[in-house]
């Protein structure tokens, strides 16, 4: 039998007309979009559905983003497709613990837009940057940052990998000593903000407010964390993980190490792209990663588990 995880995006992956086949399709998706919808200060279903700017703008990817893989993952559970561990990259944490019961669907959806709006807020337009590094080893990566101020790793995503984060010109700066490092190449992403780093701590005290007002439940299944790549099953940890999480690395890398220690063979990337099954490929090509964005992809998914 096969150990299965369910897995989530984060930013990056959203892509119009995400869910739409969801939400015309099955009842549970449909009725978890609407009650988002009623609950949301925006049209999420314009956002996700029809040709739109603001679905590239963190204050409404996020809980875009969140509606959308937890829409799909409950009309997964309908089709009696249940995971045994989950885990999310940065915003798609969020989904691993709602799908794991440890908070309400829409509380899930209606945190992320106050985090997106958070994160929006901490850095001045233009003055962050985020910048993929590719080709070089970890302990290369961090040895450099140690001698570069206002920037810092963001991103762990698998070998070969990294993101840096911090203060734009910091991150362009340790851009070149990487290159002469030996990297592969350097990418500065398309982002509006220097997320995963010290800059976004102000975001992060203002979050721990909001969690505080979430109904936790008790989790049904663990997730691991961005935080330290540890599978948790006390949902009492999980306000300051979440807290921690808006400003730490996340060590994707690390997680799904974790999980294939623990026994996970199959891993389905919910939602939008396969950002997510390409790393994978490069963290342990013996596993199987299975993409479930639309709804064709369901059949196919029972089919490879049979």
């Amino acid at each position: 039998m096969s150990k299965i995880a369910f897995i989530y995006p984060g930013q990056g992956a959203q892509k119009v007309g995400m869910g739409k086949d969801f939400y015309e399709n099955s009842k549970v998706a449909k009725e978890l979009f609407d009650r988002a919808n009623e609950q949301l200060d925006f049209d999420l279903l314009k956002t996700c559905f029809e040709e739109n700017e603001e679905i590239n703008d963190t204050k409404y990817t996020q809980p875009a983003m969140v509606a959308t893989c937890l829409a799909i993952t409950n009309h997964l559970m309908e089709e009696n497709i249940k995971p045994e561990m989950t885990a999310g990259l940065s915003l798609g944490e969020y989904a691993a613990i709602a799908a794991a019961g440890g908070m309400d669907d829409l509380d899930a959806v209606l945190t992320v837009r106050k985090r997106g709006i958070f994160m929006d807020e901490a850095v001045p337009d233009h003055q962050g940057s985020m910048m993929a590094v590719l080709g070089l080893e970890n302990d290369v990566v961090e040895q450099i940052m140690k001698s570069v101020e206002k920037a810092s790793v963001a991103n762990y995503n698998c070998p070969g990998q990294i993101v840096i984060t911090g203060e734009k010109k910091a991150v362009l700066e340790a851009g070149e000593k990487l290159q002469e490092a030996g990297a592969k190449r350097t990418i500065e992403l398309n982002v509006s903000g220097p997320f995963h780093s010290e800059f976004l701590k102000p975001a992060g005290e203002k979050l721990e407010k909001e969690l505080e007002a979430v109904s936790w439940n008790a989790l049904e299944i663990p997730y691991v964390t961005n935080v330290d790549a540890n599978p948790v099953d006390d949902i009492a940890k999980t306000k300051d993980l979440l807290t921690k999480q808006i400003s730490s690395s996340v060590l994707w890398e690390q997680s799904m190490r974790t999980m294939i220690d623990l026994g996970v063979d199959t891993f389905v990337e919910i939602g939008p792209g396969r950002t997510l099954a390409g790393f994978l490929r490069k963290i342990d090509r013996d596993v199987q990663v299975i993409n479930v964005s639309k709804v064709e992809d369901v059949a196919v998914l029972k089919e490879k588990l049979c």
